[in-house]
């Protein structure tokens, strides 16, 4: 029978990987990596909280897509929180960590991405069912939303306390990883392509999309003359998928594939040489997830910068403003290809559900 650590700290695990904690996180390296760091993380609470008060405040957002977008936000500060202990407790200080500890590090870590990721997931189904059945959103109702909401933070809770439940090696090191010494290497490899067929289903989810609104754009045109910003649509909306997907790409892939080489015990891969900067590379996800589903929305945008600046400006004439695009998009019978970009980017698309305008027609 296989003996078990639980009692050893994880020194006696990063000697047993011969992994080195000390000399890698020293000097420049350290210093640019903290301070990189330490920037993203404040701008992470700072950005996603506005998010979240934005949904709170503008009663226009109180639909299933922005309710979604505000837990994606609470995901991603919370992700702030998780880097933020991982800061103070890395370095040549895991070595004096205790192995609850190191496993409290670690799936909080892992509990924000997953809920980032899957909260993308959701987002992007929601956004499909929307698309497809020509509705200002989905049939998801409160009730339902909150039900996503709580499954999205069970999932994530329950992949961040995998490894503690028993998935690690602390009763086998032979099979200990190198990246996360008490892990075991078949759950990196299990998480790491659980995560990578995530994104795929994101891939496909986002090209439908983009294929159905070129579709339904081309038979617009053929019927009718088009305005110049009719025509650009595709572009525009080929634009927003492209930044959606680059970032994931860029900013997760790296990292998942260096799990996945580790998971596969890969010793000549150099991954000990590169993990701290993906690292940083999935938390620059976490930075720009408010930026390319907040900030594209206008009036998301504007709501924010009341509340930065805390104007005061007529609320009637903000109702006003705010109102003319719904009310010109919705009652345009020839810009089927035009409103359907706008719902996609700004989370609304107009049809007989349009609450906003029910009482103007």
């Amino acid at each position: 029978m296989n003996e078990c650590y639980y009692d050893k700290r994880m020194d006696f695990f990063y000697n047993k990987t011969k992994t080195d904690t000390a000399d890698e996180w020293t000097g420049p390296q350290l210093i640019v990596v903290l301070c990189f760091g330490t920037f993203f993380c404040l701008f992470i609470f700072i950005s996603n909280s506005l998010v979240i008060a934005a949904v709170v405040k503008n009663k226009r957002f109180h639909f299933p897509f922005y309710y979604l977008l505000a837990n994606l936000a609470a995901a991603d500060f919370f992700a702030g929180i998780a880097y933020v202990f991982l800061m103070f407790n890395t370095g040549p200080v895991s070595k004096t960590l205790t192995v609850n500890r190191w496993f409290l590090r670690q799936g909080l870590l892992d509990t924000s991405l997953t809920a980032s990721l899957v909260n993308l997931l959701v987002i992007a189904v929601e956004r499909h069912m929307s698309i497809m059945r020509m509705k200002i959103h989905s049939n998801l109702t409160k009730k339902r939303v909150t039900f996503l909401i709580i499954s999205i933070w069970a999932i994530a809770i329950f992949m961040g306390a995998v490894p503690t439940l028993g998935w690690n090696c602390l009763c086998d090191i032979t099979v200990c990883s190198s990246l996360a010494p008490i892990y075991s290497r078949s759950y990196l490899v299990f998480w790491s392509v659980l995560n990578l067929v995530v994104f795929f289903i994101m891939v496909v989810v986002y090209i439908r999309i983009y294929m159905y609104v070129q579709r339904k754009t081309n038979v617009l045109s053929s019927h009718t003359s088009g305005s110049i910003s009719r025509r650009r649509t595709p572009v525009k909306l080929m634009k927003t998928v492209m930044t959606v997907l680059g970032a994931f790409v860029v900013c997760w892939t790296p990292g998942l594939v260096v799990l996945l080489l580790d998971g596969l015990n890969c010793t000549h891969c150099g991954i000990q040489n590169v993990k701290r900067w993906f690292l940083l590379l999935a938390l620059l996800n976490s930075v720009m997830n408010p930026i390319i589903y907040s900030y594209k929305d206008d009036e998301m945008w504007g709501t924010m910068k009341r509340m930065i600046f805390c104007s005061s400006e007529d609320k009637s004439q903000d109702r006003r403003s705010s109102r003319i695009p719904s009310t010109v998009l919705c009652r345009s019978t020839d810009t089927s290809g035009h409103y359907i970009e706008d719902g996609i980017i700004q989370g609304t698309i107009c049809g007989k559900g349009d609450l906003g305008d029910k009482g103007n027609s």
